[in-house]
C-alpha cells in the first residue's frame, strides 16, 4: 500500500473516529456495551480540545504524506479538514474551549438518559 493511500485511510480512520466521539453516545442506548468504548474516546475528545493538542493521528498522516511526496499542511486534523465545513473560520481557543463544553454537555445528556434508562424493570 502506498504512503498515500495510507494517509487517505488514516483520514477516513481520523473522520470516523470523530464521528464517534460525538454520536456514539447515541450508539451506546442501542447497544450498552459500546459506552465501554465510547467513553474514553469522548473523554480523550474533550481534552483534545480542551488543551489544544494535536491528535497524534495527525503528525502520522503529514509523516506519510511527506513518504509518498506530498506537501504536508499546517495545523492539526480539525484545522484542515473540518473547520472550513463545521466550524466558523479562525478556530480559536475559546471556540476549541466551546467545542469540549458542547461535547461534555451533549454526551452528559445522553448518558444520563442511558443512566435512568437501565434502572428502569424491564417488561
Amino acid at each position: 500500500m502506498s504512503y498515500r493511500l495510507a494517509a487517505d485511510a488514516l483520514v477516513i480512520l481520523h473522520a470516523a473516529f470523530i464521528a464517534f466521539v460525538v454520536f456514539g453516545g447515541l450508539l451506546a442506548l442501542r447497544w450498552r456495551w459500546l459506552a465501554a468504548l465510547h467513553l474514553p474516546a469522548a473523554a480523550w475528545g474533550v481534552l483534545i480540545e480542551a488543551f489544544g493538542w494535536i491528535c497524534p493521528l495527525t503528525p502520522l498522516e503529514l509523516s506519510w504524506r511527506a513518504a509518498a511526496g506530498e506537501a504536508g499542511h499546517a495545523g492539526g486534523f480539525i484545522e484542515r479538514y473540518l473547520v472550513a465545513v463545521l466550524y466558523p473560520p479562525g478556530l480559536t481557543r475559546g471556540t476549541q474551549w466551546a467545542l469540549a463544553a458542547l461535547l461534555l454537555l451533549g454526551n452528559g445528556v445522553v448518558y444520563a438518559f442511558w443512566l435512568r434508562q437501565g434502572r428502569r424493570p424491564r417488561p
